[in-house]
Formats: C-alpha cells, structure tokens, sequence
C-alpha cells in the first residue's frame, strides 16, 4: 500500500484531502506538532523551530503533499504577519526538502500547494496561465517563494507538481461561509465594483487534482486549479442570493470601506482576474462542477 504523507493535514483542504486519499485505499500520514491521532490517521510530529522531523515519517512516504502554511486571510497584514505567511510556507517546505536529501528514501513525487495569488491581485480582462510570470506584489512574492521550494525537490530529480489554487468552496469553513452569512441575514452585497474576477473551485474538484498529481505521472510542474466558470464577484453573490432564496438589493460595499477594516488584506477581496484552467484540462481531468450555482446547490443543499 502507498503511503502519502501531508503536511497541513487537520487544515481546510487538508482535512477533505486525506479522507478522499484513505477512502482511494493510500495509507495516509500527517505531520504535526502534536502526536495526536486524526480519524485514525498515523501522525508524525515535526518542529520547525528545532528543524525536526521524526525520521520515520519521511523514510516511509511515496509521495508528500505539502499544504502547511498560515492562512492569508484571518488577520491584518502587518509586517509580521506578512513574514509568517511566507515563512509557515517557505521554512516547512525546506525542511521537508533537507530531511528529504538526509535520508535514503526514494520519493515518487513531491507535491505542493501554492495559490493564484502567484499573477497577483490585480484587476484585469486578462487570462492567466501558467506561462505567466508572478507578480511582484505580496501574493506574488510569497507564491514565487513557496513554489521556489518545491523546485528544489524537481532539480533534485523527484517529480514536483505545484498546485496553484483558486477560492476553495466547501460545506463548513472557509470563504463560502463567510460570505454566505450576510446573504442568509439578507444583506448580501458586491463588494467594491464587483466586477473583479472571483475564481473558484469545489474542494471536490480539488482533492481529484491533487489525486491525480499522484497518480498521472506525467504531470510536472504548475497547474491552475480553477474551475473553468469565470465569475465576478458580483455574479458570486447573486447566485449565491439566488441558492439561498434570499434578496439581492442591497448597495455594494464600497471599497474604502474594505480597506479600512481589513488593511492592505482587501486586495483579495477588492480586485481578481481571470485564471486559466486549460492546462489541468490537457491532462484529461474533467471538472465535476463548471457552473457555479450547480457547485453551490451541491455544498449547501444536499450535504
């Protein structure tokens, strides 16, 4: 039985991930700064600060899927925020890269997350694929940062996929609850013009890319996973209005509202472009949910 080892396991996608990986009968493990037992997943613990890893967790690994990282959006960006978004990426990635070169276990893959904040938070008609350079703002720079790691794992001749991940949509958590309950209270709105790009992804669609980074052993490199349904932000929340049968009257949020609570972090929300899905595609991956009122009846009505 193969063995996949996830680093951010008990996070958002990786809670979702490693269920899918044991119900597709891979022998599942996390890493952990506790040696806690998740639903019955083997729990290896590490320590970045002292640059641990329990050796046994990396000699018994055929693939790693590296997902640890501070979520971006919980708090403001200050300065020291900022720097532990780059470092909760950068410093695990590289000591799951040394301890990797350390030992003498031969790793069929190594595979990291990474985000389309890597083409920035820019507002444009532009459709980004993975031929495009990053951008030079924060997101951009801790993407270029993150992925930077994972290249060391291809230069060292072990094949590397990096997943660069639009919006996740799930049942519970993350960015649809958020934004689903001023909808349910009746107060949905636009934020700022709504007419940035909100790219998205059912975490369904996601888990299967990343399974088939596993499995496809001709995938290398950077892929988009973003549903193919471009949307702004505006038509999110409406169809969202529309799923929850609530009214969709109320004025947008202006922007400078935004920025006044959430700081330099309204970018995220502020400004999106569109992101191309064509190379996942060229895989042969078929996408279970391309319309987004479809996805949103899946996760909040029949779940």
């Amino acid at each position: 039985m193969l063995t996949v080892l996830v680093s951010g396991g008990t996070g958002l996608v990786g809670k979702h991930l490693c269920k899918r990986l044991k119900d597709k009968g891979y022998n599942v493990a996390m890493l952990s700064r506790a040696s806690h037992q998740y639903a019955g997943i083997k729990t290896w613990k590490w320590n970045i600060d002292k640059r641990e890893i329990e050796k046994e967790a990396i000699e018994t690994a055929d693939y790693i899927i590296h997902l640890a990282g501070t979520n971006i959006g919980d708090k403001r960006w200050t300065a020291k925020r900022r720097q532990l978004i780059i470092d909760s990426r950068v410093e695990t990635g590289q000591l799951i890269f040394d301890k990797v070169k350390e030992g003498k276990n031969k790793l069929q893959a190594f595979i990291s997350a990474s985000a389309i904040g890597y083409y920035g938070t820019i507002t444009s008609d532009k459709i980004f694929s993975e031929k495009d350079s990053p951008s030079k703002d924060f997101l951009g720079e801790t993407c270029r940062q993150w992925e930077e790691v994972a290249d060391r794992f291809e230069k060292s001749g072990i094949r590397t996929v990096k997943i660069r991940t639009a919006v996740v949509l799930t049942k519970r958590g993350g960015a649809l609850q958020k934004m689903k309950t001023p909808v349910r209270l009746g107060i949905g709105s636009a934020i700022g013009s709504g007419k940035q790009y909100l790219p998205w992804i059912h975490i369904d669609d996601l888990c299967n890319i990343y399974i088939k980074a596993i499995e496809d052993t001709q995938m290398n490199g950077a892929y988009n996973a973003a549903t193919p349904d471009h949307k702004t932000n505006k038509d999110f929340m409406m169809a969202l209005a529309r799923v929850l049968k609530k009214p969709f009257w109320f004025p947008d949020i202006p922007a400078i509202a935004m920025k006044l609570i959430y700081g330099k972090m309204s970018d995220i929300l502020l400004k999106g472009s569109r992101i191309s899905s064509e190379k996942i595609i060229s895989t042969g991956y078929n996408f279970l949910f391309v319309d987004l009122e479809k996805a949103l009846i899946d996760l909040i009505k029949t779940r």
